[in-house]
C-alpha cells in the first residue's frame, strides 16, 4: 500500500525538522518542507501531496489561511493547521476555510497520526460529496425539463437554467422567494389548477413568465423526505408542452377530417342502397336512430354508440347485389327470391370487411339477421356468438320493418312490432335490448 505523502509548511526550521522526523517514524512520506504560502502552492502543484501540514502564521503575501483555501479549492489537497497561538480574528478566518484539523504546538506523535488519519478520511468523503454534487448539478442543468426545488416553507432554493428561461427569473433573483411568486400559473389564484406543492401531475396549465409570455406546461411535484420521514421541501419538474399541444390539435383536426370523410362514405353507401330499393328509403336511417336510442338507454359509451349508428345506416348495403326487380316486387316473394334476398348480409360483409373501421361494422352487418336460437341467417349464430351491437340492430330492424309499409304488405303497426319482440324475448331477441326498446317506445314516446 503506497505511503501517505505529506508536505510541511513551517517557517521555523527546528519545528519543521521535528515534524519531519515524527512523520517518518509514523510511516508517512515527506515530499518537502517549505517556509511560505507562495512556496507551498508551488510545491503542492508539482508534487501533489495527499496532505499539507500548514502553519497558520507565515511571512510573505500569502499566509497559511489563504494558501490552505487555494490548496483545497484548486488542487483538492486537505490541510491541517499548525499553530502555537492565534488571535481571534485569525482563528475566525481559519474556521471559514473549513480546515480538516488543528494541531496546537507542541504535539505528540499519537496526536499527529490521529489528526492526519481523520483529515484524510474527511477529505475523501468531502471529495466524494463534491463529485456527486457536481454530477447532480450537471444532470439538473442539462436535463430537458425545468426544475425548481423549495424548502419546507415553500421558498426556492434551486432553479436549473431551463426553469430560469421559462419563468423569466434567474436563480439569484428567485432565491428564498415563494414558489408562487416565481412559478405563476394562470387561474391558480382563483382556484383553477393544482398548486405545484400539492403533489402529483397536472397538465395543460399556462405558466406566466416574468417577461409577460405564456407557456403551456405539464408539471409534476414530489416531496423531499429525509431519513426521519420529515418533510424538507418539494421538487417541481415542469416542461413546455406547446409543441405537443400543437401536434394534438393537428391530430384532432386530421381526425375530424377523416371522420367527416368516413361519414360521407357511409352516407353515400346508404344513398346507394336507397336508390336500389326506393320502397325502403329511410329504413336504414330509422333503424340507426332507434338502435342508438336503445344503446343510450342501456348506457353504452358514446364511442360504441357511434359504431352502432354507422352500422345501422348501412346494414342493408348488401342489397346492392340483389336484382332491383326482386327488391321492388309488389307481390309475395318466392322461395328462390327470398333466398336471394337473404344473401344481402353476406354481400354486405364482403363489401365492408376490408375497410378498417374503428368498430366491427362488417361483423354487425353480417349478423343483423341472426337470432339467439340459431334460426337466423346467414351463419345461424347462437347466443353470445352474436355481437352486442348486432343484437341492438336486430331488434331495431324488426321493429322498424314491421312498423313500415312494404311493396308486398301494409304496415303491421308499432304495437304488433312490440308484441313480436316481447313474445320472443330471450328466444330470438336479446332480453335486455327488448326491455329497453319497449320502455323507450312506451315511456318516452319515441318516434322515427
Amino acid at each position: 500500500m503506497p505511503k501517505v505523502r505529506v508536505l510541511i509548511v513551517e517557517d521555523e526550521s527546528l519545528v519543521a525538522r521535528d515534524i519531519h522526523n515524527m512523520l517518518r517514524s509514523l510511516g508517512y512520506e515527506v515530499v518537502g518542507i517549505v517556509a511560505s504560502g507562495e512556496m507551498a502552492l508551488q510545491k503542492a502543484s508539482k508534487s501533489a501531496p495527499d496532505l499539507v501540514l500548514m502553519d497558520i502564521v507565515l511571512k510573505g503575501d500569502v499566509d497559511g489561511i489563504t494558501a490552505a483555501e487555494k490548496l483545497w479549492e484548486d488542487l483538492n489537497i486537505p490541510v491541517i493547521y499548525l499553530t502555537a497561538y492565534a488571535d481571534d480574528t485569525t482563528f475566525q478566518r481559519a474556521k471559514l476555510t473549513k480546515p480538516f484539523g488543528y494541531l496546537l504546538k507542541p504535539f505528540e506523535e499519537r496526536e499527529l497520526q490521529t489528526t492526519i488519519e481523520m483529515a484524510l478520511y474527511k477529505s475523501k468523503m468531502e471529495l466524494k460529496l463534491r463529485e456527486r454534487e457536481e454530477w447532480l448539478s450537471t444532470v439538473l442543468k442539462s436535463i430537458g425539463d425545468g426544475i425548481i426545488a423549495t424548502n419546507q416553507d415553500g421558498l426556492i432554493t434551486f432553479m436549473n437554467p431551463l426553469a430560469e428561461r421559462m419563468t423569466g427569473w434567474t436563480q439569484d433573483e428567485a432565491f428564498k422567494k415563494s414558489l408562487h411568486d416565481v412559478f405563476c400559473l394562470e387561474g391558480l389564484s382563483s382556484g383553477k389548477g393544482l398548486p405545484p406543492e400539492a403533489g402529483g401531475r397536472t397538465d395543460g396549465n399556462m405558466l406566466l413568465s416574468k417577461k409577460g409570455g405564456q407557456i403551456p406546461v405539464e408539471q409534476t411535484s414530489a416531496p423531499i423526505i429525509d431519513r426521519n420521514n420529515a418533510h424538507r421541501g418539494n421538487v417541481l419538474v415542469f416542461r413546455d408542452i406547446a409543441l405537443r399541444k400543437m401536434a394534438e390539435r393537428k391530430l384532432n383536426e386530421s381526425y375530424d377530417r377523416l371522420n367527416r370523410a368516413l361519414e360521407g362514405i357511409i352516407r353515400a353507401m346508404a344513398t346507394t342502397v336507397e336508390m336500389r330499393d326506393p320502397y325502403t328509403a329511410g329504413h336504414q336511417r330509422r333503424v340507426s336512430k332507434l338502435a342508438c336510442a336503445i344503446a343510450r338507454t342501456i348506457g353504452l359509451p358514446e364511442t360504441q354508440i357511434e359504431g352502432i349508428r354507422m352500422a345501422g345506416e348501412i346494414h342493408d348495403i348488401g342489397k346492392i347485389g340483389v336484382p332491383a326487380e326482386i327488391l321492388s316486387k309488389p307481390g309475395k316473394l318466392t322461395d328462390i327470391e327470398f333466398t336471394i334476398i337473404k344473401t344481402h348480409s353476406q354481400v354486405g360483409y364482403d363489401i365492408l370487411k376490408n375497410i378498417e373501421f374503428p368498430w366491427p361494422i362488417a361483423d354487425i352487418v353480417f349478423q343483423h339477421h341472426e337470432r339467439l336460437d340459431g334460426s337466423g341467417y346467414p351463419a345461424h349464430l347462437k347466443g353470445s356468438a352474436i355481437l352486442p351491437e348486432a343484437n341492438i340492430i336486430i331488434v331495431a330492424d324488426v321493429v322498424e320493418a314491421m312498423s313500415s309499409h312494404r311493396p308486398y304488405r301494409p304496415s303491421y303497426g308499432i304495437d304488433k312490432a312490440i308484441t313480436e319482440i316481447t313474445q320472443n324475448k330471450g328466444v330470438l331477441y336479446d332480453a335486455t335490448v327488448v326491455d329497453h326498446c319497449v320502455r323507450l317506445i312506451r315511456e318516452t314516446n319515441f318516434s322515427f
